[in-house]
């Protein structure tokens, strides 16, 4: 199964939204909420998500080598392999 790690605020509805879609599909993934986050990490994860092409907005959702920014259940599924 590819690794599911998601970049999330704390008090973003989307972001709990996009952590349910992959709990409800008993898909293992790591959340780090990026506000919780001292400004080291922060920087870290901002960098990361250029990198792998997103802009720095939640949730950010790597699968695998491929990322989405927000929530996008028809993507997730495509990249799980689904659809």
């Amino acid at each position: 199964m590819k690794k599911v790690t998601i970049y999330a605020l704390s008090t973003c509805l989307w972001c709990r939204k996009t952590k349910k879609f992959f709990e409800d599909k008993n898909v293992p993934f790591e959340a780090v909420d990026y506000d919780k986050q001292d400004e080291k990490r922060q920087a870290e994860m901002k960098k990361e998500m250029k990198e792998a092409g997103c802009s720095a907005s939640f949730p950010f959702v790597r699968i695998g080598g491929s990322c989405v920014q927000g929530y996008d259940p028809d993507e997730f599924e495509k990249l799980l392999g689904g659809k």
